[in-house]
């Protein structure tokens, strides 16, 4: 069969979220919405039952999956109901929500429901994509605390720029917070994967690590605490063909490269349609054998081609590592223009492997 797959493991997962909760002090949501970040939220819920706080996810439909696959700790919908008839499934399956348009609390000050929620309150303290605004956050909470169907009121806000600490922003946002909740009792929550890994002034009551737990660094620079995480996912397939190319031959779609010198080239079954990014420049790094080699040529949709002219000993059947233990895939990402969560989540076709202890790595 096609040698391509992602090999998940499980107890660097495991290593990640306790790391969360040694650095906070805090409990600790496990954010495995988009099917855990492209590692399968499933089997990441599993993997984290025993110890996790609480998971959280973007929607209902992402809960349901869990809850039908036996998971029972509280999940929290991150971006809390799109529509009223919701409310009854929510309070069913026990499920936590976030609250954080007008809309939404009109919804919950309405309903009738079997059991009463257990809601976070979003502030817009600066990010402004969702939340309510500082002068109204308090009305808000007062609502929520006198209604029925509100059985307790986590604060909650969201960084906008935490991996970036020296712009002041995120100052600001923690100024922003604490005069919008002052005198509002109740749990805190404030920090994202950058926030519990460089601002404990912010730690709060909850943390709610999501890149982090799979082994990427949010931040474009070298960060202690970060540099303590393990790569989760480990993406790999083999050489499937090798070419001996002379001076001047373009290789792959466009010419885009053209050989410099005589050039030992590589094929690998790995391409676009997998989730590698397409628009990865000539020079991204792969390990092939574990040592260093680099893209040379457009990805394709099944294959990408490596210079092995300094790896005399790969060859046909090599093992190719494109992002995992000895290169994280923060920097893939950084060659190709974007972010690890978009490695991660744009993950297709490949199957999952899972692992439990470190001895397939």
């Amino acid at each position: 069969m096609r040698p391509a797959h992602a090999l998940i493991n499980l107890e660097a997962l495991r290593h990640n979220y306790r790391l969360a909760r040694q650095l906070s002090g805090a409990c600790a949501l496990a954010v495995i919405k988009a099917n855990g970040y492209g590692h399968d939220a499933v089997e990441c819920a599993r993997a984290l039952e025993q110890e996790a706080d609480a998971f959280a996810v973007a929607c209902l439909e992402e809960a349901l999956a869990l809850r039908q696959a036996g998971i029972r700790l509280p999940i929290l919908l991150l971006e809390g109901w799109f529509e009223a008839s919701e409310l009854p499934v929510i309070a069913e399956h026990r499920l936590w929500s976030v609250v954080h348009h007008q809309a939404q609390l009109e919804d919950l000050l309405e309903a009738r429901l079997s059991a009463p929620l257990h809601i976070w309150l979003k502030l817009d303290s600066g990010m402004h994509r969702v939340g309510f605004a500082p002068d109204d956050y308090a009305r808000v909470w007062r609502q929520l605390k006198a209604c029925d169907q509100v059985a307790s009121l986590t604060k909650m806000t969201h960084f906008s720029r935490a991996d970036e600490p020296e712009t002041g922003r995120t100052e600001e946002q923690i100024a922003t917070f604490r005069r919008a909740t002052e005198g509002l009792e109740g749990p805190r929550s404030l920090c994202n994967s950058a926030g519990v890994l460089a601002w404990p002034p912010a730690h709060g009551d909850w943390v709610r690590p999501g890149i982090m737990l799979y082994g990427a660094t949010p931040f474009e620079f070298d960060q202690a605490n970060a540099a303590r995480l393990r790569p989760v996912m480990n993406l790999e397939s083999r050489i499937i063909a090798v070419r001996d190319l002379p001076v001047g031959e373009p290789i792959g779609y466009g010419s885009r490269f053209v050989t410099q010198r005589p050039t030992r080239m590589g094929v690998v079954a790995m391409g676009y349609a997998d989730g590698y990014p397409r628009h990865a420049p000539d020079g991204t790094p792969v390990l092939v054998d574990g040592q260093r080699a680099r893209l040379a040529g457009r990805v394709s949709m099944d294959m990408l081609t490596v210079d092995l002219t300094d790896l005399p000993q790969a060859g046909l059947g090599s093992r190719v590592r494109l992002w995992g233990e000895g290169l994280n895939a923060s920097e893939v990402a950084s060659h190709a223009g974007t972010i690890a969560y978009q490695l991660f989540c744009n993950l297709n076709r490949v199957p999952r492997r899972f692992i439990s202890s470190d001895s397939a790595i």
